[in-house]
């Protein structure tokens, strides 16, 4: 193709990449991975002198390579989604939200000089229809809700600022599917994906799921069956196994969601474990680190330093693209060094409860700005937020990423600093007490991280797009 991918319009080099997409899912049956290389090179041209962390070459060996993780995942893929979510998924995830939305984000910042996210985070709802222990979601009570309308203007706003990827949580987002549907149908440019405890999963959903084509789960698990029930209550692990069921019949795209603890972490990472999430049609796992936030939170429940270093090695050997399981996975609190460590603070994501108030982090309650009473703009330049932008990366080891779990001090002065409040409406928990129940665990880590750390090649990354300090 001789044309300048960089200059192109938005809509054109969308419907570049529709007609790219195309000749792939007509071609399944021929040399489908030179194709996709035609994709990558589609890619490499419109971003043209764009800096990512992509190394375009090993990607095309690794598409060519017949015996790689790599190679086996996309065909898998391309075998077992259906051809309209996996054609959408590409143009919205891939087109809209990574490219398209990379290069806007970037040059909003500068307009701005504010941080502005890749992706936000709202709860369409603090309503579930369980009630498992320990989940903080559900000290907000049963009654906060965001309208429609609220969730609408708020995604319009997004996308001036370049943010084409949307989660929900919750409480139980699927509360709001009739919602979280018809958000999906408007802003058919978008990609959406909700975190679920996949009991409200049924084969009405899934139609409305192929039917949108943009919508994604990451369904709740805590191990097997006996552990998951104990938490999640009686026959959630049969119900969650049939969502999964039904999720691969209808080639829709989904992957599960972990909490890790010192009592679950071994059984969430054996090979059992995820040979069964692959085999049952997952292609990611989030695996997210225990935090200690609420009143009565188990600090016990904190892995230890070994478990921490064994989890770091493992979900690495697991996502490998040459050799390993066929599922990509991703650790927040130890893969910081891809991502430059701490994410939050909107400056690559944020989060909204369902109260409205706009929190830098999901396990972070505090705030000093509400989307009912601020524009996008004036969240991402409230006090707080502005306190992340100052301060990130919080600790140049990428290992101590977080400003409360190993940097528990930092936290601190950033809410005194800001006046933020706390926004749990249950139980308001003071930051000197949440951060409390951080500083041994942060002591006790620091240590073996910045051995890890010391071991580990610098790299920099486009990713650290922290504010340039004089």
């Amino acid at each position: 193709m001789e044309t300048n991918m960089g200059t192109m319009t938005h809509a054109a080099a969308r419907l570049a990449f529709s007609k790219a997409i195309d000749v792939v899912l007509k071609d399944v049956d021929k040399n489908r991975e030179e194709a996709i290389v035609k994709i990558v090179d589609l890619m490499q041209k419109y971003m043209g002198d764009e800096k990512l962390d992509l190394d375009y070459d090993n990607i095309r060996k690794m598409i060519r390579d017949k015996d790689g993780a790599f190679n086996k995942y996309i065909n898998k893929v391309l075998d077992e989604i259906d051809p309209h979510v996996l054609k959408t998924a590409a143009l919205n995830l891939g087109y809209e939200a990574f490219f398209h939305g990379t290069k806007t984000i970037r040059k909003m910042r500068e307009v701005h000089q504010c941080n502005v996210p890749w992706l936000i985070l709202m709860d369409p709802t603090s309503a579930c229809n369980l009630h498992c222990t320990g989940c903080w979601a559900a000290e907000y009570g049963n009654k906060l809700n965001l309208t429609f309308d609220e969730m609408d203007n708020l995604i319009k706003q997004g996308k001036e600022l370049g943010i084409y990827l949307y989660m929900f949580t919750g409480g139980e987002p699927l509360v709001r599917k009739a919602d979280i549907i018809k958000l999906c149908e408007k802003h058919n440019d978008c990609a959406f994906l909700a975190y679920t405890n996949g009991t409200l999963v049924d084969e009405a959903f899934c139609n409305e799921m192929l039917r949108v084509g943009n919508l994604y789960l990451a369904i709740s698990l805590e191990g097997f069956e006996a552990v998951n029930d104990l938490r999640r209550g009686d026959g959630v692990y049969g119900k969650v196994m049939h969502a999964m069921d039904l999720l691969k019949e209808n080639g829709l795209i989904f992957g599960t969601s972990i909490c890790y603890t010192s009592k679950n972490i071994e059984t969430v990472t054996s090979d059992e474990f995820v040979d069964l999430m692959v085999d049952k049609g997952c292609r990611y796992a989030f695996y997210f680190h225990y935090m200690p936030v609420g009143n009565d939170a188990a600090v016990d429940l904190l892995p230890t330093v070994e478990q921490r270093t064994y989890m770091r090695t493992r979900v690495r050997e697991i996502r490998k693209l040459t050799t390993g399981k066929g599922l990509f996975t991703m650790d927040f609190q130890n893969d910081g060094e891809f991502v430059g460590g701490c994410i939050a603070g909107g400056r690559n994501y944020f989060h909204i409860n369902a109260n409205g108030d706009a929190e830098p982090c999901v396990f972070i309650h505090y705030s000093g700005a509400n989307i009912r009473t601020h524009s996008l703009l004036e969240i991402l330049h409230q006090p707080l937020f502005m306190a992340y932008r100052d301060n990130q990366p919080f600790n140049e080891n990428h290992l101590r990423p977080c400003p409360m779990l190993e940097n528990p001090e930092i936290l601190q002065r950033m809410v005194k600093e800001t006046g933020a409040k706390s926004t749990d409406l249950q139980s308001p928990e003071s930051v000197e007490h949440l951060c409390g129940k951080c500083e041994q665990y942060a002591k006790n880590w620091q240590p073996r991280a910045d051995e890890l750390w010391a071991q580990t090649p610098k790299v920099e990354h486009s990713y650290e797009n922290y504010k340039k300090r004089d």
